[in-house]
């Protein structure tokens, strides 16, 4: 593997876990209890086990989110 590519997997890696830990946040503080009842109930504590999940996750989570209105 090149240094130029290894280059760009880490640039690309680092913008995607990046724009997740943006997404990630308000997700956590909002828009979980669109998507699912039993977490607009939930405590700081299940919102905060939920970030690393989302941030891995956040394009899926976005368009659920979008679709949910």
């Amino acid at each position: 593997m090149g240094e130029g590519l290894a280059r760009l997997l880490i640039d690309a890696t680092a913008l995607y876990l990046g724009l997740g830990v943006l997404f990630a946040l308000p997700f956590a503080a909002r828009w979980a209890g669109r998507l699912d009842p039993a977490a607009a109930a939930g405590s700081w504590g299940f919102r905060l086990l939920i970030v690393p999940g989302a941030v891995l996750l956040w394009p899926l989570l976005l368009y659920r989110v979008v679709r949910a209105g």
